[in-house]
């Protein structure tokens, strides 16, 4: 691969709203990343709608731009060839415990300027300023599952396709607790973040939202830019009267069969909410199928359900990617159900983490100790492995057998398994 580096200039700049300084260039970086992406050209309305909510992220915007001469007729300087963005955001580590997390996203790098170095040298420097900064970890959601692993990154979540038949064969025996009942989907403008906080705090995995997302959900701003008027919402209420869960959803209309409602995104802050806000989509007249491509894979649904072969599942895909850069303040930050001693050897390709550390529990609390380097290790693992272990959605047990970890003190894996558990199934609903 040559260097050619100098033949580019990295910039970053803050995403702005239009009217503002600087709305020229986020615009243009916004359409080289749509470009990327392979979508439509986005209207100047999409673009500054985009861009308000970036503004509420307080994104920051990196682009790699050519310096020298570009080819006649071809895009002009001004727009970027590799695009990268980042916002910082919670994420739940498991047991409530919520560290901050810098999140990457809209990595592209134009088909004529691949291989030259461009993504190595945005990642590296932006995961060095985001450790130098005190964050001591960071995610992303990857289009791609072969991209982010030579960078640190490891897969710690996951999430799956289900279709429901809701026909006659759908029986779902809840005694409910709440109640559910249609409502103004702008309501969720205001309700949506605030049941989002209440799941956030319940479910390891999750990361905090984008301000986009009460838009999508309450049919503000859909994913092409427009208001969506088939939005529909029910909101849930416990027994107390406040909402702590909501579905939103659409149906697919008259010419999709069977007849299908598709979820838009679906929160409980609950178990009862969860089960309630199911069985008020089953009960929906003149519909016989729900789908939703963000469930989790250890789903109650199932067990609840008479018939779990009412759920036909598909696609089960990876989700989260997290990649630790400061590993005695990341183990610190969580809390561990089993108490235990254990030396971990971490390898890291970019050098930001390598070294063995002495993670050391009592009280589900974490005291976490660089070693020497002659010191000996229970287990020797690269940071992407100790990042899927991170908040519990991957077995270190399952990484061993697939020889991502290597065991010098027999049991230590299974130790680590016990050490690294989570009080619910791992899942993230928020996409970026």
């Amino acid at each position: 691969m040559a260097d050619l580096s100098g033949n580019y200039e990295i910039r970053r700049f803050d995403a702005v709203s239009k009217g503002k300084d600087g709305y020229a260039e986020a615009e243009t970086w916004s359409r080289a990343v749509s470009f990327g992406f392979h979508e439509s050209t986005r209207t100047p309305e999409h673009v500054a709608k985009t861009l308000e909510t970036y503004e509420a992220d307080r994104r920051v915007l990196t682009g790699a731009y050519q310096t020298g001469p570009v080819a006649p007729s071809s895009l002009p300087a001004d727009v970027p060839v590799a695009t990268f963005g980042t916002m910082r955001n919670t994420l739940n580590v498991g047991f409530g415990h919520l560290v901050e997390a810098h999140l990457v996203t809209a990595v592209t790098v134009r088909t004529s300027h691949r291989r030259r170095g461009l993504l190595r040298r945005m990642m590296s420097e932006d995961l060095q300023l985001a450790k130098d900064d005190g964050v001591a970890v960071a995610a992303l959601t990857a289009s791609e599952g072969t991209i982010y692993g030579r960078f640190g990154y490891g897969v710690a979540s996951f999430e799956r396709n289900i279709k429901v038949d809701t026909t006659a064969r759908f029986s779902l025996p809840h005694q409910p607790a709440g109640t559910v009942e249609v409502a103004d989907p702008k309501a969720l403008l205001q309700l949506a973040p605030e049941v989002f906080d209440r799941v956030h705090r319940l479910t390891p995995g999750s990361v905090g939202r984008q301000d986009w997302y009460r838009q999508l959900a309450s049919g503000s701003l859909g994913r092409d830019g427009k208001e969506d008027p088939a939005i529909k919402v029910a909101l849930h209420y416990g027994p107390a009267g406040t909402v702590d869960g909501y579905v939103s959803y659409k149906f697919l209309g008259w010419d999709t069969e069977p007849y299908t409602v598709e979820v838009v995104d679906l929160l409980a802050g609950t178990n009862d909410a969860y089960l309630e806000l199911w069985q008020f989509l089953g009960a929906i007249d003149l519909v016989e199928r729900v789908s939703w491509t963000e469930a989790p894979l250890d789903d109650p649904l199932a067990w609840a359900l008479d018939d779990p072969r009412c759920i036909d599942s598909s696609d089960s895909r990876d989700m989260l990617w997290l990649r630790i850069l400061d590993v005695p303040k990341a183990l610190a930050g969580r809390h561990y159900p089993a108490g235990g001693r254990l030396a971990l050897k971490v390898l890291d390709p970019l050098g930001l983490t390598a070294g063995t550390y002495a993670l050391s529990v009592d009280g589900g609390q974490a005291a976490v100790e660089r070693l020497p380097e002659t010191a000996e290790a229970d287990l020797t693992l690269d940071v992407s492995a100790l990042s899927s272990m991170y908040v519990g959605g991957v077995s270190p047990v399952t990484l061993a057998a697939a020889g991502k970890v290597r065991e010098h003190t027999a049991g230590s894996a299974l130790k680590a398994r016990q050490m690294f558990a989570v009080e619910r199934a791992t899942h993230c609903l928020t996409h970026f």
